[in-house]
């Protein structure tokens, strides 16, 4: 059987968004957990973004790292929105429309796919910002910079609906892609299924716990008067 140069392309454009969004998905993963230093403590969160600045490799804090890998993470956002978005209704009567067949076939993948397109547009403009602010003010991440930007630059709100979207974004993006490559299928693909939803309802409501908690410090720290005094670390005293 012989494809058509449109079948191929078709193909290249479900893979490109497949591999961006798990790319993107376990970012996120990882992401939200690095935030969730500060819960350990200002100390360890400080570590954390020492880390990711080079400081532990060459001696010095390189911010720009940061920059470069936000960067790098906008274009393969920004490439997945884009293979994404064809798949999305073509407008509000459209979503409407498919929104009431769901609710009337009372099927759930269906609904969970309808929640990826809400939570996509969200993040198309939220998440955008949040980029653009790692890449442009790589420097101002840290205990007391980065609850300033939490406080001071009202940027709690932005936060918090980037959050709920992200998280259920991406488990719902693992979970889908876990059906469509057959990836933990199983020999009895349904129960896989079931247990594949169960684990995302556990991850999503688990991430978005520990990243309202994280954002809760954030707050906390960014009310304080010691947040307005730069914060060093031991790591960096004794050096």
């Amino acid at each position: 059987m012989r494809f058509k140069s449109s079948d191929k392309m078709v193909a290249k454009l479900d893979f490109t968004q497949s591999a961006t969004g798990a790319i993107l998905a376990f970012f996120i993963v990882g992401h939200i957990l690095f935030e969730a230093s500060i819960l350990i403590s200002k100390d360890f969160m400080q570590s954390v973004t020492l880390f990711f600045e080079g400081y532990y490799f060459f001696g010095e804090r390189y911010p720009g790292i940061i920059s470069f890998l936000a960067a790098f993470l906008f274009v393969v956002f920004i490439l997945h929105a884009l293979t994404a978005m064809r798949k999305f209704p073509a407008g509000y009567r459209e979503y409407k429309v498919m929104s009431s067949h769901a609710k009337r076939l009372n099927h759930e993948d269906t609904s969970l796919w309808l929640i990826q397109v809400a939570t996509g547009f969200v993040m198309l403009f939220l998440g955008s910002v949040h980029l653009y602010i790692m890449m442009t003010q790589p420097d101002q991440i840290g205990p007391h910079l980065s609850a300033q930007r939490v406080v001071g630059e009202w940027m709690a709100p932005l936060y918090f609906f980037l959050l709920l979207s992200v998280v259920s974004h991406a488990f719902i993006g693992l979970y889908r892609l876990a059906l469509k490559w057959g990836f933990f299928e199983g020999k009895k693909p349904k129960e896989s299924r079931k247990k594949m939803k169960v684990l995302l309802k556990v991850f999503v409501a688990l991430y978005i716990f520990i990243g309202l908690a994280s954002l809760a410090k954030y707050i906390e720290i960014g009310l304080s008067e010691e947040a307005k005094q730069p914060y060093i670390s031991h790591a960096e005293v004794q050096r």
